[in-house]
C-alpha cells in the first residue's frame, strides 16, 4: 500500500494550493480531506491526479484504512465573525486532537495551521517564543480555538518525532475566489477597483498612524507553501512558529500595488473605521521570523509589489486557479 500524504482543508484556499504543489513535487499519492459539498471550492482541485478525496466527517473513522507518511492539517473554521464556540470546539480543537493522537501513535510528521489571530491586539508583541504562548489573549472565538490547541499540544508529553504548528499571518493569493467577505484585502481591492475605479480604506483614529498607514504582515500563498515545504523536508526543531514575511506593509502600500498591477493611478478614499470595531482594530502586525531563519529557511519572500502583480495578472484578471 502506497504511503499517502494527508492534506485537510484540501478544497480551500491554502489547502488546495498546497495540494497542487505536493502533486507536482512529490511522488506520493494524496489523501484530500474536506467538506466537498461546495462546487465553488471544488474548482480549486481541478487538474489534480493521484489522489483520494474523503469527506471531513468520515476521515477520522478511516484513518487506519490507509498508509500515511505525513499529515498537513490545514483545515479549520476560520470565520472570525463566527461566535458559536461549539463549531470551533469540534472542527478546530477536537478534530486536531484526534489527528495529533493518531500521528503520535503512528509517529507520522504532523504540520498544522495555527494563526496570528492568537496574538489578539498584539499588546504582547508577535514573538513566537513557545514559553510565552500561554500569555496570549485572542480577540474572538476563532483565535481562541487556535490558542487552545496550541497550548494543548505544548502540554503533551507524547509527540511525533517531528511536528510543527505555523501561525499564519495575512495570507493572500489564488484559489480564494470562494471565500466571500473572508477573502484577502488584495482580492477585495481588485474587485472594488475594477467595479468603481477606486479603493476605500479605513481612516486612522490614532495620531501615530496616517490614514491607510495601518500595517499588516501580508504573505503570498506561494511563499507560505515554500515555508511549509521547508519544514516538511527539515523535520527537526519541532515547535510552534510564525509564518509571515517579517516585513509589515501598510494598507496604502497594498492598495497602491493593486492599482499598479492594473496600470491605474491610485484613487484611494478614506472612510471612518466602524465604531463597533474601532477599539479593537489592530494597527500593526509583524511576524517575528528569526526562529524560522535560525532553523535554516533561506528561500526568502516575494516583495508585496511582486506578489500582488503576480496574483492580479496571473490569476485574478482572468479567473485562473493555482495549479502548482
Amino acid at each position: 500500500m502506497a504511503d499517502h500524504i494527508v492534506v485537510t482543508g484540501a478544497a480551500g484556499f491554502i489547502g488546495s494550493c498546497l495540494a497542487h504543489h505536493l502533486n507536482k513535487t512529490q511522488d506520493k499519492p494524496l489523501l484530500l480531506v474536506d467538506d466537498f459539498s461546495f462546487p465553488e471550492k471544488n474548482k480549486n482541485l481541478v487538474g489534480l491526479d493521484a489522489h483520494v478525496r474523503i469527506e471531513r466527517e468520515e476521515f477520522l473513522n478511516q484513518l487506519n484504512d490507509y498508509s500515511i507518511s505525513a499529515i498537513f492539517h490545514i483545515g479549520a473554521r476560520t470565520d472570525t465573525t463566527e461566535f458559536d464556540t461549539s463549531i470551533f470546539e469540534h472542527l478546530n480543537v477536537n478534530y486536531t486532537k484526534t489527528l495529533w493522537e493518531y500521528a503520535t501513535e503512528k509517529n507520522i510528521p504532523f504540520i498544522y495551521a495555527s494563526s496570528a489571530a492568537t496574538y489578539g491586539e498584539g499588546e504582547l508583541g508577535f514573538d513566537d517564543d513557545n514559553s510565552a504562548i500561554h500569555k496570549l489573549k485572542p480577540l474572538n472565538p476563532y483565535g481562541q480555538s487556535k490558542q487552545d490547541i496550541d497550548q494543548w499540544i505544548l502540554e503533551q508529553t507524547k509527540t511525533p518525532d517531528f511536528w510543527v504548528g505555523l501561525k499564519f499571518f495575512n495570507v493572500f493569493g489564488p484559489n480564494e475566489y470562494h471565500k466571500g467577505r473572508m477573502a484577502s484585502v488584495v482580492m477585495h481591492a481588485f474587485n472594488q477597483i475594477k467595479q468603481t475605479g477606486k479603493m476605500k480604506l479605513f481612516k486612522s483614529h490614532r495620531p501615530d498612524y496616517t490614514d491607510g498607514g495601518q500595517t499588516r504582515d501580508f504573505i503570498y500563498v506561494k511563499d507560505l507553501i515554500s515555508v511549509m515545504m521547508f519544514w516538511y523536508r527539515h523535520q527537526k526543531n519541532s515547535g510552534i512558529y510564525n509564518l509571515g514575511t517579517g516585513t509589515p506593509r501598510t494598507f496604502k502600500d497594498l492598495a497602491t500595488a493593486v492599482f499598479s498591477a492594473l496600470n491605474m493611478d491610485p484613487q484611494i478614499e478614506y472612510i471612518p473605521t466602524p465604531e463597533d470595531i474601532r477599539d479593537k482594530y489592530q494597527y500593526y502586525t509583524k511576524a517575528e521570523m528569526q526562529r524560522t531563519l535560525d532553523a535554516g529557511y533561506s528561500d526568502g519572500f516575494h516583495s508585496l509589489e511582486d506578489a500582488v502583480n503576480d496574483y492580479v495578472n496571473r490569476y485574478l484578471a482572468n479567473g485562473n486557479h493555482y495549479s502548482g
